[in-house]
This record gives structure tokens, sequence and C-alpha cells, in this order.
């Protein structure tokens, strides 16, 4: 429940979608006007011809000749920033082969080449950006896609990757928001907390516990809180794991305001980036300055791109989840319609990044299993 990344992604039909590659090296550069209509006309041929036997939707063909007509009038010219839209143009072609939405993904690719252009043109052009697109194709169609595509975000996230999505998701609204499924309900006030003293949360507490997988479970979870101008302020921090078995740390600044009714609940509201709202519901706590203390969260949310996210956590004084505070977790989860059982551990232990040269041979290994 750290961060959310916005998944801007077009839909496939159950099949992997490809992405185009680009090489930035300046001597390409010359010969772009020469090339770049014979790649646009042979990758088109060769998405036709895979995809031929597979559908005949006519949208699709509406798709492909709407964004070569659009790439002509970018190949007049050859200034780097032209170069750059071309790369936008056909990344977004590739990421939209022939779909059961293909009429969707044309309007969502018209509107990005339309009112984010340059944002896209930066997007392909930026390393992190253009490995959060590559990385996004490789979610297609797997049972976790969502959890996948949000890994991506976690993974690549930069100032580059939120100004495209500040202009497609919150600025233009290119991307269709996700509707609330129901999955994460406001639960009934009367199994909330009757009182909460946000001035007994501050200090340092740990999340030991997660029921999102998405959101909740996080190695390193070392939350510090303070009231500020009778807000409570959090001072978050989490590890993301990267694929060779190293991580890195993120950070960020919540506030939150106590609902003057009913004091079991947090807003956590008025966000620029996205215009996200979180909204914590207390379902139990014990704040008693020992170390079984705890703080049970479940929260729900919404921003521009998705209403209706949420998850449950667990604060706890300790690093690791104390055993004696089980039942009333199991209690408390049990009023939400939720199993204890189900919520995942965390990993606090919060130790040193294995050295280079474990994390190379990790990164061999996986690749010979991929062979």
């Amino acid at each position: 429940m750290v961060g959310f990344h916005v998944v801007v992604k077009f839909p496939s039909n159950r099949r992997k979608s490809r992405y185009s590659q680009f090489i930035r090296s300046k001597r390409n550069l010359c010969v772009l006007g020469s090339k770049c209509s014979s790649l646009l006309s042979s990758k088109t041929e060769e998405a036709f011809s895979k995809c031929s036997t597979r559908t005949s939707d006519p949208e699709m063909k509406r798709v492909i000749n709407f964004l070569l007509e659009e790439a002509s009038s970018f190949i007049k010219e050859l200034s780097q920033l032209h170069f750059m839209k071309v790369a936008g143009l056909l990344a977004c072609t590739f990421m939209i082969m022939p779909s059961a939405n293909a009429t969707d993904a044309l309007k969502t690719c018209a509107c990005l080449l339309k009112e984010c252009r340059l944002e896209l043109a930066k997007c392909i052009g930026n390393p992190s950006c253009a490995a959060n697109i590559a990385c996004l194709q490789t979610c297609n169609n797997r049972p976790d896609e969502t959890e996948c595509q949000i890994k991506c975000g976690d993974l690549f996230e930069n100032s580059v990757v939120d100004e495209f999505n500040e202009c497609a998701v919150s600025r233009k609204k290119c991307v269709p928001k996700k509707s609330d499924v129901g999955e994460f309900p406001i639960p009934d006030p009367a199994v909330l907390v009757k009182s909460f003293d946000i001035e007994k949360f501050n200090g340092k507490w740990f999340i030991t516990s997660g029921l999102n997988p998405t959101f909740d479970t996080f190695d390193c979870q070392l939350h510090e809180f303070h009231t500020e101008s009778s807000k409570l302020v959090g001072n978050l921090s989490w590890r993301i794991r990267t694929p060779d078995g190293g991580f890195f740390t993120r950070s960020a600044v919540q506030k939150f305001v106590q609902d003057p009714n009913q004091p079991g609940i947090l807003y956590n509201h008025d966000n620029d980036y996205l215009h996200y709202q979180d909204d914590w519901y207390i379902l139990s706590s014990k704040m008693e300055n020992k170390p079984d203390d705890y703080i049970f969260v479940y929260y729900r949310g919404r921003n521009d791109a998705w209403d209706g996210y949420g998850g449950a956590v667990i604060y706890t004084r300790s690093s690791v989840l104390p055993a004696s505070i089980v039942p009333d977790l199991e209690k408390a989860a049990a009023s939400v319609g939720r199993d204890f059982s189900k919520f995942i551990r965390t990993d606090n232990t919060c130790g040193p990044e294995p050295p280079l040269v474990e994390r190379l041979e990790k990164t061999l290994e996986e690749g010979e299993k991929n062979l």
C-alpha cells in the first residue's frame, strides 16, 4: 500500500504482443528517412500475416491504416525530435496488435498521438520508460497480469514515466479508468474501532503482514509517523526487489486527516499525482507502548486510473508479527470477510544488498533457464 503506479497498456487477444526496439546511435539518424517507410511497411505486413489466421477484424485495419497515415507526416522531417516522434508512433503501433477491443485501442492511441505526442516521444527516448513499455509486454495474458504490470512500474519508475502518466491518464484522459468491481467494499462502521488517538501512532512502525501482494508485502517496510497541524504524517520507505537479487529503496510522504465523526477512518486526499485518494479503516488496534502493539488497517482507494483498489496491512512496533496478537487479527479480518491465514508475512530483516558477483551469477543462471 506504499505506492501506486499507473499502467498504460493496450489489450491483447490471448497472444503475445510485439514491441519495437530502437537503436539510438547517431549514425542511424541520417538514414531514418530512407528506411522508416520500409520499416513501417514490412512490420505492418508482418503483423497482418501473423494475425490473418487468427482474426479478420476490420477495426484492426483501421488502426494500422490510421497509424501509417500519421507516420507519413512525421517521416518528412528528420530532426531529432521527429525521430523520437516516429519511435513513439512505432511503439504505439506494436502495442496494439489485433485485439477484441481494437476500437478502444484506436481511440487511446489516437489520443496519445494527438494530445501526448511529446510525452510519448520522451518516454521512448528514456531508457527506464522504454524498458517499462518492454516489461509491460511480458505481462500479457498472464494469470497475474495486473500484478506483473504494477511490478514493471515499481522497477522502472522515474520522472519521465510520471510525466507521461500525468498527460495520458490525468490531463488528457486517453486511458479509460478501471472501474470499481467491489473487491474492496467500504466496511460497515460497526466493525471499526470506536476511538483512535492519532498521537499514539507517532514513531516507527513496521508492516509485518499484508493482504494484497501488489501493494502490501514489500520488504523492509519501515514507516515513521508524527502529527502535524492535526494531521497524521507518514514518512514511508520500502524496498523493491530487482530480478538479479538486489534491491533499491523507495520512499514517500503521506498525510492523513481523521474523520471528525468516525475516529476509525483516516483520509489521505488532495494529492496532485493522479489525484489519488486513499481511505484507511482501523479495524483493530492496541497502542500501549508495548512490543506487541499493533494497528490493523484496511484500506481502499481511487485515482484517475483506477477506482476501487485496496488491501490491508498490520502495523507493529516489532519487525516480526507477534504471535500473541494473531487471534485479534483473525477476528478483525473476519469482520470484513477476509481470512487472516491468507495474509502474507513480510521480510523486515533489511539486510545488505548481495555482492555484485553474486547478483551477476544469478542473472546468468536465470538466463540459462530461459534458453
